[in-house]
Parts: C-alpha cells; structure tokens; sequence
C-alpha cells in the first residue's frame, strides 16, 4: 500500500466507493456461485469453466484489495478559492481560437476524453496556481500549445 496520500475529488471517491460496493454486493458473489457451480462438474483439471471463473475471482478480489487500499489513502481535497488554479477547479481555457474546460483531478480520476486532467499532467501542472489571464505554454507532441486562462471555478 502506497503511504501517500491519495488526492482526489469528493466525486471520484465517491465512484471509487460505488465500484467497490458493487464488486463486493454483486460481481463477487455471482463468481463464487459460478465457482461453485463449475467446481461441481466434476474433473478439474479439464473443467474450463472452473479455471476461467477461478481467474475471474482472483482479478475481481485483486481490484478490491486495490479498491479498499486506494480509498484508505484518498485525501479529498476542495479548492479554497477561485482566485487561483488549484487542485478540483474548472479552468476554461481559451486554445486554438476556441474555449475549453478541463477539470483539474487526481491521477486515478483522470479522463482525457471528459476534460478530466490530472494536476501532476504537463498541461496539469502548468495550470496549477495561474490566474484568470494568464497564458501557459505546454509542450504537447504536436508542438507548443498556448493556453490562456478565461475563468476558474
């Protein structure tokens, strides 16, 4: 177990949360039934049944272990103000001719695709403590990307 501090929004502990509360009350109990059942087949060693749903059972108990360890560790934290990017704002940012949101997370919650960025990212950290007006440059694969900071909230 890892014996920093997880940082994380209050919405991504939550899901952290609800995944784990639905591994434990449904996914879990239908493999040891699944289990249980192929282990009744007979033969073992043969039994593809039996191995898959034991494979099954080892991952889905793995990611409750890692589950259970993340949401020991996780520190949720709440931006103080608006005044400056932190840790759980909205930042829109002016890029490109357009505006975008991104949404400054954790590492766990970190979502590309949804404007969810880690603040440990290059883009991440290079928003972290601007202010509204500020322009950052990222370094991105396609070249320099200039951002320039509209609102935070």
């Amino acid at each position: 177990m890892n014996s920093q501090p997880l940082l994380i929004t209050q919405i991504g502990l939550d899901q952290l949360k609800s995944e784990l509360d639905e591994l434990n009350s449904d996914r879990r109990p239908n493999l040891v039934v699944r289990l249980s059942q192929a282990r009744s087949m007979g033969d073992l060693s043969e039994n593809s049944d039996y191995q898959s749903a034991r494979e099954d059972l080892a991952f889905v108990d793995g990611r409750i272990a890692e589950l259970e360890d993340l949401i020991k560790s996780a520190q949720v934290s709440h931006p103080s103000s608006n005044s400056q990017v932190n840790f759980g704002h909205k930042v829109t940012v002016k890029v490109n001719g357009g505006q975008t949101v991104f949404h400054i997370v954790g590492e766990w919650e970190a979502d590309p695709a949804q404007k969810k960025i880690s603040h440990s990212s290059p883009l991440g950290q290079a928003l972290m403590g601007k202010k509204v007006g500020d322009r950052v440059e990222v370094v991105a694969p396609a070249g320099k990307i200039l951002y320039t900071i509209v609102a935070i909230s």
